[in-house]
């Protein structure tokens, strides 16, 4: 527990440090000191600075108009900045499209030369800021991007390519906002809350769509279909000399569910930004996670390729999914320009390579894999060596962990860091039927399907058809909670041939459509993306209705002097099993299951399979 003790001789420590030498303005609740417990930044000054606007400019943004270039404005100052430039420029409108949990208004900004209505010839670029609004780099170079479109001479950007702004995602957690929300952050200075008012983490939510946030972006991305969708965050973990860090599902040639969409962007797009970035001086790197944080040449991972974040739900959905990291211990407008530079070179390739990528994306929206992979883990064993820029680090003996940590020291390491790769891998292949039956009651899970764009058939009347019941033979509830969840996992299913009958309002989803690769991971229960995996089903491991011992003893007794093959598995059962054996409860137990009285819908999974 943090006592007012402690939180107050941090501060001191805080404002004791050299940076309140320097003179602070007056933007509202600036923080005169500069988190000096953080390791020291490399020295920067990359080309990307000539993007600044002076701060006497009348479109200057609030991230241009601080001195240090460290500030990002709240959500009613920069709502009003859009606002005022909507006014202004016939290329730029702003569209609400959904409401936060406090009743705050979700809003996208379209830069564009069609007029109200977009063409769909063009290709279109959604870049989506703020979806933990702590890491805010995208709305500050949104600003600065949509304004030099207005008004300084980069309104050709927009001849050939539509651009969709969404500068805050997560409004609430944006307004949660303070000079203490993520220590290990370099900048800017006020920033939001990672997670929503209802405290979730929207980057977890792309599947299973808990939360308004999600539902409205995705209905938003539904609506308007954009080309190439781009997730900015910025990363935690180790220090290193990348700026911009940047990666997608099926990068470098690996698998993935959307295997065209990804060579695209590794043949055309991503050389052609590293590219623009080195011009501009920024480092620019592939999307990596260290193994671990105290020890840093330990290796690299790629994350994690699950379908709950940005990236592994775009190659699900097959819409070409970038997700953006850039570098928490480099300043805010270091990070801010790369993110600007990025932003704009991928203007220019939609505009010039757009055609290409939809080809890309049609191919994968055509496929129909017989196998759908999930359930991935990280390799034991590296697949790869990367070369890694690294920073110079030493050890020192800490007093207050009682071990070695790790200390930055803020300089370039002149040697190539030799790094194992860990990449992941699929632990569960499930096999795709032809379609799935959703019963009437589940109506919210039939809404978020819908969300989602998913193609279904809705039953005018009832209907029974022959599929296959899942019998859930070895669920277990999670001890804990997960995203307000709490999960439950089933690693052994049986299914059962049956004639079920649906009721009016029930679904068919057809597997056959683009979606239907997120149809069978959001349905199977063994995926852990599903919705039974969310803890979302928990009703089918209650069983309802019981019997006694004085009245099944004598009905078991019965059914083994009847059925000599059923006395043979019960004996080879007791053999086999001593603690059965010893456990009366138990071996009753095992007899009631095999009686027309016992539950049958217990562990009976109600989302029926068509094969």
């Amino acid at each position: 527990m943090r006592t007012p003790l402690a939180a107050a001789v941090v501060a001191a420590l805080l404002m004791s440090s050299p940076a309140m030498s320097q003179p602070t303005n007056a933007i509202p609740n600036a923080k005169p000191w500069d988190q000096p417990f953080l390791p020291p930044a490399p020295a920067w000054d990359g080309k990307s600075r000539a993007l600044l606007r002076p701060a006497t400019d009348p479109w200057a943004s609030a991230f241009e108009q601080d001195p240090a270039h460290d500030f990002s404005p709240n959500y009613a100052d920069t709502r009003a900045w859009f606002d005022r430039l909507d006014a202004a420029s016939d290329l730029i409108r702003i569209e609400p499209f959904g409401v936060s949990p406090e009743g705050r208004p979700i809003y996208a900004v379209i830069a564009s030369k069609d007029g109200a209505t977009l063409d769909p010839k063009k290709p279109l670029l959604l870049a989506q800021a703020g979806i933990h609004p702590g890491e805010i780099d995208g709305k500050d170079a949104g600003m600065m991007l949509l304004r030099d479109i207005a008004f300084y001479g980069k309104s050709g950007l927009l001849d050939k390519v539509n651009l969709i702004l969404i500068p805050i995602l997560s409004v609430d957690g944006h307004e949660r906002a303070g000079a203490y929300s993520r220590p290990n952050q370099r900048g800017p200075r006020i920033q939001g809350w990672r997670n929503t008012a209802t405290n979730q983490n929207l980057n977890r939510d792309y599947m299973k769509l808990d939360q308004p946030e999600m539902q409205a972006v995705r209905a938003f991305t539904n609506k308007y279909r954009p080309d190439l969708y781009v997730d900015i965050h910025v990363t935690d973990g180790i220090d290193y000399q990348y700026d911009v860090t940047f990666g997608y599902n099926g990068e470098d040639g690996v698998w993935s569910r959307s295997p065209a969409s990804a060579k695209w962007l590794d043949t055309a797009f991503k050389p052609a930004v590293y590219k623009a970035l080195e011009a501009q001086g920024h480092i620019p790197g592939e999307l990596v996670f260290a193994i671990d944080d105290r020890d840093p040449k330990k290796g690299l991972s790629d994350g994690g390729l699950g379908e709950r974040f940005s990236n592994g739900w775009g190659s699900a959905a097959h819409v070409p999914t970038i997700l953006i990291e850039n570098h928490s211990l480099k300043p805010h407008e270091q990070r801010v320009l790369g993110t600007y530079v990025f932003l704009e070179e991928a203007l220019k390739l939609l505009a010039a390579k757009g055609a290409g990528l939809r080809t890309a994306i049609e191919q994968d929206r055509a496929l129909r894999p017989a196998e759908i992979l999930a359930n991935f883990d990280p390799e034991t064993k590296p697949s790869s060596t990367r070369a890694f820029k690294g920073i110079q680090f030493e050890r020192y003996d800490s007093p207050a962990s009682g071990r070695s940590e790790i200390r930055w020291l803020g300089k370039a390491d002149p040697e190539l860091w030799r790094m194992p790769f860990y990449g992941s891998v699929s632990t569960l292949s499930l096999k795709r039927p032809k379609a799935y039956w959703v019963p009437s009651y589940r109506k919210d899970l039939i809404e978020r399907l819908k969300i989602h764009g998913v193609q279904m058939e809705t039953l005018a009347a009832p209907r029974t058809v022959s599929v296959e019941m899942l019998r859930l033979e070895d669920a277990k509830v999670s001890g804990g909670t997960n995203e307000g969840h709490v999960p439950i996992t089933v690693d052994k299913v049986t299914a059962e041939p049956r004639d079920w009958t649906f009721p009016t309002g029930s679904v068919r989803v057809s597997t056959d459509q683009p979606l239907g690769d997120v149809v069978v991971l959001l349905l199977e229960p063994q995926s852990g993306e599903s919705f039974f995996a969310w803890g979302m089903f928990p009703e089918v491991l209650n069983r309802v209705e019981y019997i006694e011992a004085y009245a099944v003893a004598p009905l078991a007794e019965k059914m083994l002097a009847a059925d000599p093959a059923l006395k043979a598995e019960f004996e080879a059962k007791l053999a086999a099993d001593p603690a059965f054996a010893a456990d009366g409860d138990a071996r009753l137990s095992w007899f009631y299951e095999r009686t027309p009285f016992y539950d049958q819908h217990y562990r009976l999974y109600p989302v029926a399979r068509e094969k």
